[in-house]
C-alpha cells in the first residue's frame, strides 16, 4: 500500500510511513519467500480487506461507532494478525502482542460504557458466528 495507490491516499499515508523495519538481524529461522505467487485467493482477499479497512477509516469518527462495529473491527484485526503470524516465526513474535492490545481496547470500552447500558440489538438481527483461522484454535467464538 503506497500513497500512489488510492488506499494510501484514503488513509492519508502509505504503509511505508507506518513501518520502518530497519536492518534484519541474522537468524537461522526459516522465512516465507514472498517473491513467489500467493495461494489461490490470498491476494484478492487481502486486497478486499485493505479496501474495506480504508472505507471504514474514511467513514468512522468518534461518535459513529457502535459496540457491534467495534467488535467487528477488532475481530478483523485479530483475524488478520492470526493470518500474518503464519508468515514465519519472527512475524508471529512481532505480532504476538496485538491480540492482548485489542482485548485491552474492548475491556477499556466496556468500562467506559458501564454508566450507559447498550441498547439491545433490533429483533432478528442476530450476529453471525465467526470461524477462527488457522490450526490450533480450541473453542468456538460467536
Amino acid at each position: 500500500m503506497t500513497t500512489a495507490h488510492p488506499r494510501g491516499r484514503a488513509l492519508g499515508r502509505g504503509l511505508h510511513t507506518l513501518i520502518s523495519p530497519g536492518p534484519e538481524p541474522a537468524t537461522d529461522e526459516p522465512t516465507m519467500d514472498l517473491t513467489t505467487g500467493a495461494a489461490p485467493g490470498v491476494e484478492e482477499h487481502a486486497d478486499a480487506a485493505a479496501e474495506a479497512a480504508c472505507r471504514l477509516a474514511d467513514s468512522a469518527h468518534a461518535t459513529g461507532w457502535s459496540a457491534t462495529a467495534v467488535e467487528d473491527a477488532v475481530d478483523a484485526i485479530d483475524y488478520l494478525v492470526e493470518a500474518l503470524s503464519t508468515l514465519d516465526p519472527r512475524a508471529a513474535r512481532i505480532l504476538a502482542d496485538v491480540p492482548t492490545t485489542t482485548a485491552a481496547l474492548l475491556k477499556h470500552l466496556e468500562h467506559t460504557q458501564r454508566e450507559e447500558p447498550p441498547a439491545p440489538p433490533p429483533s432478528g438481527s442476530g450476529r453471525r458466528a465467526r470461524r477462527r483461522l488457522g490450526p490450533g484454535w480450541q473453542g468456538t467464538q460467536v
